[in-house]
């Protein structure tokens, strides 16, 4: 089985006394099993950011301690900062590395808030998928009025009563704590010190006004340049790239650019060999065109697949069926790349070898695509799970579990589909390859077609199963009518594929 890794990011409020986040990172690093991986530390903002890994038998202790750390050595009363802030140490997510669930990170979220609540008496409330109302699900939303404002409502409002702890607050503050999948901090500055074309630009981006999905911003000053302050929240769906030229334009409207971006923390390789690739317009590209990760690819993978099919064997409910679906979905592709593959460069094929280079370069991609769509898959069915432990005791709790399982069956639902969509590409690659690929290869591309359809059938069980979960039934019809289109493409390529098999090998399929 495969070591289990949590990586916790708290971020604190202090980003001018050096001594202070020195003093916060030795006492995380103290605890046994825990490693600090990076801090990095801004004065405008007055915040800093220390990301560590461990077990979570080790990060929930280390987090307490980075926590008390900062009540002693923070006071908020006399912390004054570009961004908003609620709490000596602000916000403390969990996020699943390896061999964890999410479901784990919301359990360690929820006891970390507890004990904060009881020893250290500092109000805490919990977000993302650990949240306990929809209305806390979004960090800005707790967030709303900062320190200052939740100073006043809190003891008063009972829409802001904590969590756990107190109804009150001290020199600490609150803090939220919580469980999400990785996302990527992204400041961009602009070449003006007029900090309103941040915010204009930050409303145009984010997507809680209309902007690009999993995108949240805010306009700062910082350093004297107006910033763009950006969480991405799932890079897979929108690409880096995507954000970067969104804020061009955005910019040039009002006559600035950008002068420069910065990452906070650590950013997953992926979201940056995307970007390379979309900026250096590296149309055929392969991931292991890159040094490191061919020194690396033969045993990683091979431990990988090892652990994969070790998890899908343990009796845990995820992963299970719909990720299985999606890596069916993978090998299908990788199928398909390697018909293309073994064409390129044989005389014979020389007319197609333009489009075989193509297929390949797609086959790939969508590879990469439908090997995300297996974690997403697990996180998707673990926040239904959460939701639907979520108290119900009250009309108040009953509503609100009913309002979170609602929305995470959508999730639950989307993401199968979309590995369905996907694999329809990977057959019409398949298509291709088995027609005009080499022959040699066909009952490759007919294994990969019957490895497609398998994904695709396993996905549509999911998507079927999770239409029949949603109240809204408007949305399930949607799903189902999408579904079925699906099916009959799928159908129609992997007939094709048969046809090119049965006339290029003289075999029956």
């Amino acid at each position: 089985m495969p070591q289990k890794l949590v990586e916790c990011v708290p971020n604190f409020s202090e980003g001018r006394r050096s001594e202070v986040i020195e003093a916060i990172s030795n006492v995380i690093s103290s605890v046994s099993g825990v490693e600090v991986l990076d801090i990095q530390s801004d004065h405008d903002h007055n915040r800093s950011v220390i990301t560590f890994i461990g077990s979570p038998d080790s990060v929930l202790p280390a987090a307490f301690a980075g926590i008390g750390r900062a009540a002693e050595l923070i006071d908020l009363n006399e912390h004054r900062g570009e961004h908003p802030r609620i709490g000596a140490t602000d916000v403390v997510p969990f996020v699943p590395i390896s061999g964890v669930t999410m479901e784990e990170c919301v359990q360690l979220a929820r006891s970390l808030g507890q004990r904060v609540g009881q020893e250290l008496n500092i109000p805490v409330y919990l977000y993302e998928a650990a949240a306990t109302r929809p209305d806390r699900v979004n960090l800005a939303d707790i967030r709303r009025g900062e320190y200052e404002g939740l100073r006043q409502e809190i003891a008063a409002n009972p829409d802001r009563a904590p969590d756990f702890g107190p109804a009150k607050l001290g020199k600490a503050g609150a803090t939220i704590i919580g469980a999400r999948a990785p996302l990527i901090a992204y400041n961009v500055y602009l070449t003006t010190d007029d900090v309103s074309i941040a915010k204009q630009i930050a409303s145009a981006v984010r997507h809680s006004s209309g902007g690009l999905h999993y995108v949240k911003a805010l306009g700062l000053l910082v350093e004297g340049r107006a910033q763009v302050s950006m969480n991405l929240t799932d890079y897979t769906r929108t690409p880096v790239a995507r954000v970067v030229e969104m804020v061009r334009r955005e910019a040039l409207r009002y006559g600035v650019n950008i002068h420069h971006s910065e990452l906070v923390g650590l950013t997953p390789q992926a979201a940056l060999i995307d970007a390379a690739q979309w900026y250096l317009q590296l149309d055929q590209f392969k991931p292991d065109q890159v040094l490191e990760i061919r020194l690396f690819a033969a045993n990683g993978e091979k431990q990988a697949e090892t652990d994969f099919l070790d998890r899908l064997a343990a009796g845990t409910p995820t992963p299970g069926g719909g990720s299985a679906a999606a890596h069916a979905g993978a090998m299908a592709a990788a199928l398909a790349a390697m018909v293309a593959r073994v064409t390129i460069g044989k005389k014979k094929y020389a007319d197609v070898q333009s489009r075989m280079e193509e297929i390949a370069h797609q086959a790939d991609s969508l590879r990469a695509k439908l090997t995300r769509f297996v974690e997403l898959d697990s996180l998707a069915f673990e926040s239904l799970m959460t939701a639907m432990k979520r108290p119900k005791a009250t009309e108040a709790e009953e509503t609100a579990r009913a309002e979170a399982i609602e929305q995470a069956t959508y999730r639950a639902a989307e993401v199968p589909l979309d590995v369905c969509r996907h694999t329809v590409k990977v057959l019409e690659l398949l298509a291709e390859v088995a027609e005009t690929g080499n022959a040699n290869a066909v009952a490759d591309a007919a294994s990969g077609a019957a490895m497609a359809r398998a994904a695709f059938q396993a996905a549509g069980l999911n998507v079927k199963v999770n239409a029949a979960g949603v109240t809204d039934q408007d949305a399930a019809s949607t799903w189902l009518d999408t579904l079925t289109t699906l099916d009959y493409e799928a159908k129609t390529l992997e007939s094709r594929v048969h046809l090119a098999v049965s006339s290029r090998a003289g075999i029956e399929v």
